[in-house]
């Protein structure tokens, strides 16, 4: 398919709420390859729609057990805390914790338009929220507790 540009800090769609999508058509197909492409392009482990320019509530994710592709995801269930540390492809060059749910459930639609859960813990619960708060504007710098600064001859 396609590699996307990445939208950065700074640019106003990533502060938008994303619209849901209320029909899966060959639009939203394409979509969804081209921001996996994107993802693995740039080395990520999750990008939601709004990081390519699009205001729509579609995330994928991948931690390495292949390609998640969720439509308007919304979590369900949460549970504990987990704080851990964070980057994200548009905010490059920054790095921080951030507290999430240890384990969260989300319920989304899948490519064909079926509903599903998926139950996230670890890795995968925070890609899921870090992503889903991207669909409402929420960047992880708004939520981070402490920034990571890169010891001197760790920096580019």
């Amino acid at each position: 398919m396609a590699i996307r540009q990445i939208r950065y800090e700074g640019d106003p769609i990533l502060r938008k709420l994303s619209r849901e999508v209320t029909e899966i058509n060959e639009r939203i197909e394409i979509l969804l390859e081209d921001m996996v492409d994107t993802m693995y392009h740039n080395e990520g482990v999750g990008l939601a729609a709004p990081q390519v320019g699009v205001l729509r509530r579609v995330v994928v994710i991948d931690i390495g057990d292949g390609p998640l592709k969720l439509i308007n995801p919304v979590i369900i269930e949460e549970e504990g805390e987990n704080i851990g540390v964070e980057a994200c492809l548009s905010v490059p060059n920054r790095i921080g914790t951030v507290q999430r749910p240890e384990k969260v459930v989300v319920r989304y639609l899948d490519e064909d338009g079926k509903e599903k859960d998926i139950e996230g813990t670890g890795l995968l619960a925070k890609a899921l929220c870090h992503e889903i708060d991207h669909l409402n504007g929420v960047l992880f710098i708004d939520k981070m507790i402490e920034e990571i600064v890169p010891k001197e001859d760790e920096r580019d």
